[in-house]
């Protein structure tokens, strides 16, 4: 018990010392962002929203939600925690990446917008829970996305 203590109060040292960075990226413009998150497709709407949530599948994701009629798919990865920190210092901590995706007709295309979200979770022993959101702007991350979607839609179309 008294080395958890030591340990919770080396980790809460290390947390109020803790260097800050002055080094910013430039914000995306609403325009960027929705651009970077979202591709349009030639085939309807019906075949594109089993196209995405086959792709979440495929790349590890557990899918949560989905709904045809609204268009939104939501979905999860495994998460990974750190059993040396739990044991040591009576902290969990969860890691994970969450999904969702928006499907809509707009004139003769069918638009997909994913969004990409790390969460990390801290929890402890005397019930503090605290989460961390963070979205995820890794461009070649939605690019690869994308050729999947488009891969799994040219399969879907091809065998109708």
């Amino acid at each position: 018990m008294q080395i958890r203590l030591i340990g919770l109060a080396i980790l809460l040292l290390g947390v109020l010392t803790g260097c800050g960075s002055t080094e910013t990226k430039p914000a995306m413009t609403p325009l960027e962002f929705q651009s970077l998150q979202s591709r349009d497709f030639e085939a309807p709407k019906h075949v594109v929203f089993p196209s995405v949530i086959s792709v979440f599948q495929d790349i590890g994701y557990t899918i949560t939600n989905a709904d045809l009629e609204t268009g939104l798919i939501a979905a999860e990865s495994t998460s990974d925690s750190d059993f040396a920190t739990k044991f040591w210092l009576g902290i969990t901590k969860v890691n994970q990446t969450k999904a969702t995706a928006f499907v809509e007709t707009i004139g003769g295309k069918t638009r997909a917008r994913l969004n990409f979200v790390e969460t990390s979770q801290t929890s402890t022993g005397w019930g503090q829970t605290d989460r961390q959101d963070k979205a995820i702007l890794n461009a070649q991350l939605y690019q690869n996305a994308f050729e999947k979607i488009d891969s799994a839609i040219f399969v879907r179309t091809q065998s109708q």
